[in-house]
């Protein structure tokens, strides 16, 4: 019965020598791509490439640079610079650590708590985006300011004589110190790490919460054995977000630092706009992109997830 109903195959499809009729939109998305790519191109690889060959550039501002393979500027700038590295690296990962312990709190009460105020408290995170990276920075020089309310406070706290110990602070004075640069990191990059968190928290099955109270575990158990793991890919798309500008950023240790909180971005501006020695600014800026794709890789393989929000 189904050989009869069968309807015969066409004449052109089963002619020999036919080709196939061809889809229409076939190349729609590669179209569709090309912008990206030629912004990518244009904006992103090209520079790279002149970056790549400046810095293996020899010869002064006045007699000109030509491209001697000169391999030997990235360990040179690396003997001379490595304290800035280990320092910006420690004042980023400081940050980070900071970011995640204030934004993990917040974004979970906004993802499970927060109700009808959430869209209100959501408004408030991005809040400093509304103002410059600038000016929000500058602000912190009138928080921080010596004998003002919140060095007063941590002065009678005694949070300054721990944070003195520790070589932090100076005395009774926090602007200039490493406390204030990685406040101001913390400040200006905590919203990076709260709104991945948010998201990763918000696609959590809310029944999976009640099912392992109908198992009689405790909130604690629940948080360390549902609610921590399946966060974990906002967990580190949100330090990746922060550490990566944090280790490169220069602008806090400009405004709220002194010269022993130099990171390796003030190095590197210094080097391209004083010093004007671009070969060295352009080594540094790829041993910096160097190390932090190789700390990037490394913590990814360790944290046991590959879903990034």
């Amino acid at each position: 019965m189904t050989t009869l109903t069968e309807a015969p195959p066409s004449p052109a499809a089963t002619a020999p020598g036919r080709k196939p009729p061809r889809r229409r939109g076939r190349w729609t998305p590669y179209w569709l791509l090309l912008p990206g790519l030629l912004w990518l191109v244009v904006f992103f690889a090209l520079p790279m490439v002149y970056q790549a060959s400046t810095s293996v550039q020899t010869g002064s501002l006045e007699e000109g640079y030509k491209v001697t393979w000169h391999f030997a500027t990235y360990w040179d700038a690396l003997g001379a610079y490595w304290p800035q590295f280990l320092r910006s690296v420690a004042y980023a990962a400081a940050a980070t650590v900071l970011c995640l312990v204030l934004g993990y709190p917040l974004a979970y009460l906004i993802a499970f708590r927060a109700g009808r105020w959430r869209n209100l408290i959501m408004v408030l995170v991005i809040a400093p985006f509304f103002t410059s990276f600038l000016i929000r920075t500058l602000a912190w020089k009138t928080i921080l300011a010596d004998g003002g309310p919140v060095v007063g406070a941590l002065d009678t706290l005694h949070v300054l004589d721990v944070t003195g110990w520790l070589g932090w602070t100076s005395g009774d004075r926090v602007l200039a110190t490493p406390l204030a640069v990685v406040c101001g990191l913390t400040y200006n990059f905590l919203p990076f790490m709260i709104l991945p968190l948010y998201t990763s928290l918000e696609r959590i099955d809310g029944r999976l919460h009640e099912a392992a109270g109908d198992l009689y575990a405790r909130p604690v158990t629940t948080f360390r054995k549902v609610t921590f793991p399946l966060s974990m890919p906002g967990v580190v798309s949100g330090t990746l977000l922060t550490f990566i500008p944090a280790s490169g950023d220069y602008v806090n240790a400009e405004l709220l630092g002194s010269t022993d909180t130099r990171m390796i971005g003030n190095v590197i501006q210094t080097q391209f706009l004083r010093v004007l020695d671009y070969p060295t600014a352009a080594a540094l800026s790829f041993l910096l992109m160097a190390a932090i794709l190789f700390m990037v890789t490394f913590y990814i393989r360790r944290s046991g997830t590959e879903d990034l929000v």
